[in-house]
């Protein structure tokens, strides 16, 4: 049995699917984050269950990548049950979605979710006269307290086991009319899709291509039958039918919203009050500012304060390896190696990636990363961007490889290829660490965080130049601010966890295998081979040690790898002593920009094609050379050390 949870973005859709399945997707609390469908199986009242979390999406007229992901699911895996689920704060705009999904002729069930929020904006719902309007089961729910949880899979088992098809609502009287012309010339059923004819007529009111283009494959000159319908349509409103369809669903979605709810008055909280200040024009900046200084250099010093003890012990054991076997040796070389990587994980990447992704976590679910694209919307634009780039450009701190799946959300191939390419400078938490382990380390958080403020120079000077070689403007930014929320420490918890165990099950196995393979590189004197090729760059343009040559090439694997290269390569974790602060920036500013690792490099493939990967890469290290010998200059002559 397939069951599909469906609703618009933020309507707590994910938190639904996680509370049942596990914690298998991100509960991003930031709109169109997400344009893939989630899949598990699990146990649902004794019973084996798929479900499946589509995307958020605001209606099944395809305008985007998201929409067209969650119809073109709909309409090709048939499921047996579709779990509806409605923010009950926004109760008017999400039934709009719920009328088109009971055109669908599978059996539906509405998760009347955040109800508690609504109570606390004076929005009083009755369920069972919500029920009685949509003709289906409504389940009020609290899902990110599990509340209602049991009723809403008890009753979709219930409505997939009896078939109980919902009746479509009727809209106005012209459109009911044209819809009945359009289903007579339908060819016979079923010829194009498994959903019903009223459905198919609707699609092709609203001139949506995929649909209209298959109906024309399979019946010849349909498109030109059915002009003449959509013309008289439009000549009797005065609108295009697509603003036709909209405008009566919205009409339709707010009657039963006015029938089912009563409105109070709601006393001015917490959150409207801490939102005046930052979505303030003159505050949001500032506050931005200080939230992510905190953020900063709370992450230093808990790292800090993790990782000097930790390190000791491990010098300690190398030390100890190194005694117990013959100098050079290949036994100790490879032990020492194994030490190195292991080491690597857990006293330098960990001790700064935990409570990065914390925080991260933190400032997602509370709701503020969509306040910080909104402040950031307008500097987006003066770089000729669209302001929507923001989200896959914060998700970028995280992780690159999701933000660039992310960029499916814009409109524009431009867009696209521009927010990709721009996105792959954004420091992710693995280049994070390097800076956090290596420059706040050594020469103190502040110099650490004006790395990041240079970052953001670097992408503004890049976007505006780029958006000068590439045709076409970005429209405005329509986008869903969230409510403030406390957020939840099962949630963050459990995010965190998915997040760091990547880093575990995957970069941490590779971080051990390539300080093994290094070590024997170092036995067999093969590094030196690597280190001399490259030392005419390492060494004399950016004026590295040219031990760290090899340290570069793991580097494209992941980006982790290039600090615990460092400390092998250069033979101490005691970096300050064999580099000076002007080679630590340098080299941080280089890894920083450089080629992003394999891992993104095949999801820009994926996206943009090999041809946008190849020159995006390109500049990376045209950018990298650039900033860290510029860096370096200016260190120089401004007398660091």
């Amino acid at each position: 049995m397939r069951l599909v949870l469906a609703g618009q973005p933020n309507s707590g859709k994910s938190t639904i699917f996680n509370a049942v399945a596990g914690y298998r997707s991100a509960t991003a609390n930031f709109p169109g984050s997400s344009v893939a469908y989630t899949i598990s199986r699990t146990m649902i009242l004794g019973r084996e269950v798929q479900i499946v979390d589509l995307p958020g999406i605001y209606s099944l007229t395809t305008t985007d990548a998201a929409e067209n992901q969650a119809l073109s699911y709909l309409l090709d895996e048939e499921p047996e049950v579709i779990v509806n689920v409605v923010d009950a704060t926004r109760l008017g705009r999400s039934l709009e979605l719920t009328l088109q999904l009971l055109e669908l002729g599978r059996p539906v069930v509405v998760a009347l979710n955040m109800m508690d929020e609504a109570l606390r904006k004076g929005i009083e719902i009755d369920p069972e006269i919500l029920a009685a309007e949509l003709g289906v089961p409504v389940v009020p729910t609290v899902a990110r307290r599990g509340q209602g949880l049991k009723r809403l899979f008890r009753e979709a088992l219930r409505a997939a086991m009896t078939e109980s098809v919902p009746a479509p609502k009727r809209l106005d009287r012209e459109i009911e009319r044209a819809v009945e012309r359009i289903v007579e010339l339908l060819p016979p059923e079923p010829a194009v899709y498994p959903v019903p004819r009223r459905f198919l007529a609707l699609k092709v009111l609203e001139r949506d291509p995929g649909i209209t283009h298959a109906i024309e494959r399979v019946s010849p000159g349909f498109v030109e039958r059915v002009r003449p319908i959509l013309e008289a349509l439009e000549e009797a409103h005065g609108w295009n039918v697509p603003e036709v369809l909209s405008g009566h669903r919205h009409a339709v979605a707010h009657s039963i919203e006015d029938r089912a709810s009563t409105m109070h008055h709601a006393r001015l909280g917490w959150r409207e009050r801490v939102d005046r200040l930052l979505l303030h024009p003159l505050t949001g900046g500032p506050v931005m500012l200080a939230i992510l200084g905190v953020f900063f250099y709370t992450v230093f010093g808990a790292g800090k304060f993790v990782e000097e003890p930790l390190v000791a012990f491990f010098d300690q054991l190398s030390v100890a390896i190194l005694g117990a076997f013959p100098p050079g040796s290949f036994i100790g070389t490879v032990l020492n190696g194994l030490v190195l990587g292991v080491s690597g994980g857990i006293a330098i990447v960990l001790p700064y990636l935990l409570p990065f992704l914390l925080g991260l976590a933190i400032l997602e679910d509370t709701g503020y990363l969509p306040r910080m694209a909104y402040i950031l919307d307008n500097l987006m634009h003066r770089i000729g961007l669209h302001g929507k780039s923001v989200l896959p450009m914060v998700l970028g701190y995280g992780c690159t490889v999701p933000a660039i799946m992310a960029t499916r959300i814009l409109e524009s191939a431009r867009d696209r290829r521009l927010t990709s390419a721009l996105t792959v400078f954004v420091p992710c938490s693995a280049r994070s660490t390097i800076i956090y382990g290596l420059v706040a380390a050594y020469m103190g958080p502040w110099w650490a965080l004006g790395i990041y403020f240079l970052n953001i120079g670097v992408i503004v000077v890049l976007g505006t130049l780029l958006s000068r070689r590439m045709e076409g403007r970005s429209p405005g930014l329509i986008l869903e601010i969230p409510d403030l929320r406390l957020p939840s420490m099962k949630t963050m918890a459990a995010k965190t966890w998915l997040n760091l165990k990547e880093f575990i099950v995957i970069a941490w196995p590779l971080l051990i295998a390539s300080s093994v393979v290094l070590g024997i590189l170092e036995w067999a004197h093969a590094d030196h081979t690597i280190n001399a090729v490259l030392s005419p760059f390492t060494v004399f343009v950016l004026g590295l040690p040219a031990a760290v040559g090899v340290t570069l090439v793991f580097g494209v694997l992941r980006k982790e790898l290039s600090l615990v290269m460092l400390v092998q390569a250069m033979g101490t974790t005691a970096l300050a002593t064999v580099m000076t602060a002007v080679q630590m920036m340098t080299f941080t500013l280089f890894v920083l920009f450089y080629v992003p690792c394999v891992a993104t490099v095949a999801a820009l493939a994926r996206e943009l094609g090999w041809r946008d990967t190849a020159w995006i890469t390109g500049l990376t290290v045209v950018v990298a050379t650039v900033v860290a010998v510029v860096g370096r200059l200016a260190l120089t002559l401004a007398g660091i050390g």
